[in-house]
């Protein structure tokens, strides 16, 4: 039987998620009396992490509503900042140098070289983290409780997505990037026994990660990793100012 079909029509920042003939005007999709909204909208390529509010024939609806034929569905994107407590992440493989400068910022960041999508689904509903990732499979997961797609071809428009869309507490300086465990002031005397040469020499300031016990110090590239704690700062900052107004994310760069 033939049940016609419903039009949706998704926000312009939504449309890299879309087929191209489809980003240009509404997608027309049948109605089986079946399909839920949320599966017909995963269905034209929008994963339901990146929906911020569904409307139809001009009235709120949840993922669980069924269309009818005539129906005019809006998909509207995440409103920004997307506010979350507590502000913890989990990024995949393919986001090793995200991770890392997440964590420069003191973000609660946890990443693995070697987490296949069951792992990481695991250990981000096990520790409630958000799964930060560009592959819109896993998104659509429904063991899934909390994901975003990352925004961006480079680290730095990544880094920039991740910060503008949740705008987190930051704490720079205070995590360990290669564990994610938290820095402690280290006595030169308790940590010589690690230290190079020139090291010990030149520097009298040391932080220890309390978990794997990697010593820091503010060396060579300390300029460089200030920039990317200020791009940090900023990109917050600004985002925060402008409140919970719907802003289209356009990329950014340090």
């Amino acid at each position: 039987m033939d049940r016609g079909e419903a039009e949706l029509a998704a926000d312009p920042d939504l449309a890299l998620f879309l087929r191209p003939r489809h980003r240009v005007g509404p997608v027309r999709v049948p109605c089986d009396g079946v399909s839920t909204l949320g599966h017909v909208v995963e269905s034209i390529g929008v994963p339901l992490t990146e929906v911020g509010s569904l409307v139809v024939n001009d009235q709120q609806a949840t993922p669980a509503y069924r269309p009818q034929g005539g129906d005019k569905v809006r998909v509207h994107g995440i409103t920004r900042p997307q506010r979350i407590s507590p502000a913890r992440f989990i990024l995949d493989v393919h986001l090793g140098t995200v991770a890392r400068r997440l964590r420069l910022a003191g973000i609660d960041t946890a990443y693995s070289t070697d987490a296949d999508d069951d792992a990481l689904i695991e250990q981000a509903n096990l520790e409630h983290r958000v799964l930060l990732t560009q592959d819109r499979g896993i998104l659509r997961r429904r063991a899934l409780v909390s994901g975003a797609y990352v925004r961006g071809d480079r680290p730095d428009s990544q880094l920039g997505d991740v910060l503008d869309r949740f705008a987190p507490p930051l704490a720079p300086w205070t995590r360990c990037t290669t564990c994610n465990g938290l820095l402690a002031g280290a006595a030169k005397a308790d940590v010589e026994s690690q230290l190079q040469p020139g090291t010990r020499r030149n520097y009298s300031a040391f932080a220890r990660c309390q978990e794997c016990g990697q010593v820091y110090w503010r060396g060579a590239h300390s300029e460089r990793l200030a920039a990317i704690v200020d791009f940090a700062m900023r990109t917050v900052a600004e985002r925060s100012a402008q409140g919970g107004r719907k802003v289209p994310y356009l990329g950014a760069d340090p």
